[in-house]
């Protein structure tokens, strides 16, 4: 199948939007390899998503045209004519939030950075272990956390035995990091996109509240003697 059956135009994006957080509205759909954004002067900001399948590009356009994100509604439509063209070339680095990215299943999840860290940060710390395709920093409940993809299975393992309990600095601040092998069964959620799941449902707190007034007896009720309960049983 051509390029262009696979390839999706996402436009009328935030002008502060980043490649994860244009993987975060399609991953669901299926395997992407490669997310191009781009950042002009001006907003809005506009993306090229590739998928492997073309059915799963084809199920993006119905699932996501229109899709409000962070109060834009968005447009997907299939990227005609191919994946770049030379009027947009020029925003291909428009600064550290855009760029081409290609995901890999070589990937590790970095723990312990600093707040000042970057994603080029990273990537220049996790290169001494092999080649970097992709990297991404954001915060989220337990701290600074970034995801490293790697070109190659060897390079990860070799990321994950050299790197693990590393010094990564950068101008600004220096700690020691934890590098393991990326678990796709656990859920990297950013607290900008949490869930609000994460806090008490407003069913939990009524059936507490009900629990509460079930146990404890009512001021009125605590205050009758055994005498004048034995008599309001006898009325009944």
């Amino acid at each position: 199948m051509g390029l262009s059956t696979r390839t999706l135009f996402v436009g009328n994006l935030p002008g502060d939007t980043i490649v994860k957080d244009v993987e975060d509205i399609f991953y669901k759909y299926g395997p992407i390899v490669e997310i191009d954004l781009k950042i002009p002067p001006r907003p809005p900001a506009f993306a090229f998503v590739e998928f492997e399948d073309a059915r799963d590009a084809e199920d993006a356009i119905h699932g996501r045209d229109g899709y409000k994100f962070d109060g834009h509604h968005i447009r997907v439509k299939l990227a005609h004519g191919g994946k770049v063209s030379s009027s947009v070339d020029r925003y291909s680095n428009g600064g550290s939030r855009a760029g081409i990215t290609r995901r890999t299943k070589y990937r590790v999840n970095v723990t312990g950075l600093p707040r000042s860290a970057s994603w080029q940060d990273l990537k220049d710390h996790m290169r001494q272990a092999g080649d970097v395709c992709y990297s991404q920093v954001f915060y989220d409940r337990e701290g600074m956390r970034g995801i490293v993809d790697y070109t190659n299975y060897d390079d990860m393992k070799h990321a994950i035995r050299t790197l693990d309990d590393s010094l990564f600095f950068n101008v600004f601040s220096k700690a020691y990091i934890q590098v393991e092998e990326y678990d796709r069964k656990h859920k990297y959620s950013r607290s900008r996109t949490q869930s609000p799941s994460h806090s008490p449902s407003r069913d939990s707190k009524s059936r507490r509240s009900r629990s509460r007034s079930i146990s404890s007896p009512s001021r009125s009720e605590s205050s009758l003697t055994p005498a004048s309960r034995d008599m309001m049983g006898s009325r009944t």
